[in-house]
């Protein structure tokens, strides 16, 4: 488990995932509304090269970007809006995930979608703080002792 004090904290874990992911890589974000998915989701971009703050996909669903705005292609995906999984074939990710990260906040709307994912989860904490747990599949073992 890993605490993070603040949205600061939040935003640099995001930072250094940015360090170690690649095309290919999807990032999972559970947690409650307001645990801190988009902050982590945001230091990632920004450390990609995003410049200015990255809007949340809650209503577009997906927002892609790619170079030169960043420095790989990035798709992130806020499934909040989803009501059946069957939905996510229409938005093509799987098509895109050869050559993008994906980055996919409330994953639970598509329960064993990406099982080799990644996989964090926020839980708010009484100090306002966050616990994070994380999932880390086999290609993603050797990285995460980085962070």
């Amino acid at each position: 488990m890993i605490i993070l004090p603040d949205s600061a904290a939040s935003h640099a874990l995001g930072a250094r995932l940015a360090g170690l992911a690649t095309p290919g890589d999807v990032i999972t974000l559970a947690g409650s509304l307001g645990a801190g998915k988009t902050s982590i989701a945001r230091g990632l971009l920004a450390a990609l090269g995003l410049t200015g703050e990255a809007p949340s996909p809650s209503f577009a669903i997906v927002q892609p970007y790619g170079p030169p705005e960043v420095r790989m292609p990035v798709l992130h995906v806020d499934l909040y809006r989803i009501e059946d999984p069957d939905e996510l074939e229409e938005l093509g990710l799987d098509e895109a995930m050869g050559d993008s990260l994906l980055i996919v906040e409330w994953p639970e709307r598509a329960p064993g979608h990406w099982p080799e994912a990644l996989a964090l989860t926020l839980d708010i904490l009484p100090d306002g703080g966050r616990a994070l747990t994380a999932e880390v599949p086999a290609a993603w073992k050797a990285r995460w002792r980085q962070i």
